[in-house]
């Protein structure tokens, strides 16, 4: 896979060329790197991510009304995770009363 040094997007190949369908950016291929890219195959597979859990070694609760239908806790434990990407955290809530599970929207 290789990406275009003026946009950033993938190339797509073309002969001996890697061709930008975005910019028209054109570069030369090379064999030599282009084996030692790693295939889909060839990468490890660390099964999915951890699925977050609110109430995991958290005591502390805070007042945050449950949006469950059936529920009129008022109170839920939460936890802080990094966004993908790291642009910012996003707060899971877990409720008290009946354990759904919603974030800070």
């Amino acid at each position: 896979m290789q990406f275009c040094d003026e946009c950033g997007s993938l190339m797509h190949t073309e002969d001996d060329r890697w061709v930008c369908r975005s910019c028209e950016n054109e570069e030369p291929r090379d064999s030599q790197a282009e084996a030692a890219m790693t295939t889909q195959d060839g990468q490890r597979d660390d099964g999915g991510p951890d699925v977050a859990d609110a109430t995991q070694g958290s005591t502390e609760t805070v007042q945050e009304p449950c949006p469950a239908e059936d529920c009129d806790s008022e109170r839920a434990h939460y936890e802080m995770l990094p966004k993908p990407g790291g642009s910012y955290e996003v707060r899971l809530f877990t409720c008290v009363e009946c354990d759904h599970k919603w974030r800070e929207s």
